[in-house]
């Protein structure tokens, strides 16, 4: 008997053997398809991998078309799916989110299982989708030091007014830690504060290419 278990990696470039190329997928909205790469690190086992979007509700999207949706990547064995999105416009003066989802399931040879207990770990990575409409105006790299922090009571809202998500990471209240936060664009998010955090707000952010900023000193309001 095989018993399947999936896991879920939120952020993962790596992950039961399957490599993704990118830790996030930067869409343009003026394109009509993007790319992302698949590669079996595994030099001895194949894996089954299937694909597509969803929503930021976790509901599978119908506005993206992912192909191949389903192949077996071979050992050693690199591979590209074509990311086309179909569905209705989107906001032309800031991004769309959603998540790229890429599960991985090793093969198993039905003679090694015969009349044995199996446990199969199918590994499950989520990177996000950013759709980002031409002709934005500022740049990307830009957005981080427009945020602006104000204090209300034990909470922290981030405001972004910039047309750009805004992952905060390393994000520090004095010698607080807070939880890593994403400012939505031409909006806010709402943080929980430690009854006694105070002092300076400091981040980095996570660029285009899943790396970290240079530290950033938030504009206390």
């Amino acid at each position: 008997m095989a018993l399947s278990v999936l896991t879920v990696i939120p952020l993962a470039a790596q992950a039961g053997g399957v490599a993704l190329g990118a830790t996030r997928v930067i869409y343009s909205a003026g394109a009509t398809q993007t790319s992302l790469g698949v590669t079996n690190t595994d030099t001895k086992s194949p894996f089954l991998i299937q694909s597509w979007v969803e929503d930021t509700t976790g509901k599978k999207s119908e506005a993206f078309v992912v192909t191949p949706p389903l192949f077996v990547a071979k050992p050693s064995g690199e591979n590209i799916l074509r990311i086309m999105y179909v569905g209705a416009p989107l906001p032309t003066d800031r991004e769309s989110v959603f998540w790229m989802n890429v599960k991985a399931i090793p093969s198993v040879d039905r003679k090694d299982i015969q009349d044995k207990n199996v446990l199969q770990l199918a590994v499950l990575s989520r990177i996000k989708l950013f759709v980002r409409p031409v002709g934005l105006p500022e740049s990307p790299a830009e957005a981080p030091t427009h945020l602006r922090f104000h204090r209300q009571g034990d909470s922290l809202i981030i405001t972004n007014p910039t047309p750009y998500f805004v992952t905060l990471v390393n994000f520090n209240l004095g010698t607080r830690k807070l939880p890593n936060t994403m400012a939505p664009p031409k909006g806010n998010v709402t943080v929980a504060l430690p009854t006694d955090a105070s002092g300076q707000v400091f981040f980095q952010s996570i660029n285009d290419y899943g790396a970290n900023s240079a530290r950033v000193t938030g504009v206390m309001q």
